[in-house]
């Protein structure tokens, strides 16, 4: 089953009098269960490609169906309400608001989708579980260390049972363990059949994907499969 098909997507830029592309004609099928890296320099288009499959931007041309349905036309409200109900989000920087404890913080998501308090609480329960953390339910985020913030951030992306989960440089600012940590949980939610994106631009990081996705010049310039296969796909 396809969660993601971009088709012929752009997303260009007004700088002064000239129009720049970002994107520039991006094809894109991503399956259910598919563990992905997204990998560029800076400035290739990346960054762009994350927000439009994150539905936290729109293409200015061309089609993004997200589980069959086009968002590429939808208002804010609505693609609000598909980032909350089909996507989970893994930040750099954790995002956890300080005041809260683990439990609270990945409850968020289900407190934003009108659940009610007693089922939100299992769920977030739940997610802490998922990464080992159970222990920690009632700890603030200072009151944690790096590793474990990012494994509360997960629980928070996991809490819904999204289609999708989006990880934007998820171990960027963790040390070599806690990095291990933390791609050890993305394998194993991948094993159970999670559909993962990762944004990345460490080469071992994306290797524990099963396909890297080069994007440049608003471009993908290369697809390689690295589950079972060394097979280079050039796009360009």
């Amino acid at each position: 089953m396809n969660v993601v098909t971009i088709t012929g997507v752009k997303k260009l830029y007004k700088m002064g009098s000239e129009t720049v592309a970002a994107l520039n004609g991006v094809d894109l099928t991503i399956d259910s269960g598919e563990f992905v890296a997204l990998m560029g320099p800076s400035g290739s288009g990346k960054s762009t490609l994350m927000n439009i499959l994150g539905c936290l931007d729109r293409p200015s041309v061309g089609s993004y169906k997200l589980l069959g349905q086009e968002v590429s036309n939808l208002g804010d409200d609505d693609l609000a309400r598909i980032r909350n109900k089909t996507i989970g989000f893994v930040f750099q920087n954790f995002n956890l608001l300080p005041k809260l404890t683990s439990l609270e913080n990945v409850a968020l998501p289900a407190v934003y989708a009108g659940i009610n308090s007693k089922k939100r609480l299992e769920m977030a329960m739940e997610a802490l579980k998922m990464v080992s953390l159970d222990d920690r339910a009632e700890h603030l985020p200072s009151e944690l260390s790096g590793g474990q913030r990012q494994r509360v951030a997960i629980a928070r992306a996991i809490a819904m049972k999204p289609a999708i989960l989006m990880a934007d440089e998820p171990t960027g600012n963790l040390d070599t363990k806690s990095t291990g940590e933390i791609m050890q949980i993305f394998r194993d939610l991948h094993a159970k059949g999670s559909t993962i994106i990762l944004v990345t631009h460490e080469p071992d990081i994306a290797r524990a994907a099963d396909r890297q996705i080069l994007v440049k010049d608003g471009q993908i310039t290369k697809d390689l499969l690295t589950a079972h296969t060394d097979e280079i796909i050039d796009i360009v």
